[in-house]
């Protein structure tokens, strides 16, 4: 699911997880998705390597839609939407 930075989605909320290890980035999306409203997009800014693979594991366990994950210079931007 890996797309160009051109294709970033517009987001509502921004979460900075740079140097953070897993799962501490996905600890910190799910507090930050408690905030948003229904349709609303997040986006996560991390650097973990395993952070992609995460990412799509948390989207399939809680129903939330990975709208996109973005990466580039040894991070990865991840839109999620609140269902």
């Amino acid at each position: 699911m890996l797309e160009s930075p051109a294709a970033a989605p517009a987001f509502d909320l921004e979460v900075d997880a740079s140097g953070l290890k897993c799962p501490l980035p996905i600890l910190r999306a799910k507090k930050a998705l408690a905030q948003l409203e229904s349709g609303q997009v997040l986006k996560v800014i991390t650097t973990d390597k395993h952070a992609v693979r995460d990412f799509e594991a948390f989207s399939r366990q809680t129903g939330n839609t990975l709208e996109a994950q973005i990466e580039r210079d040894g991070s990865a931007e991840h839109f999620l939407r609140r269902r």
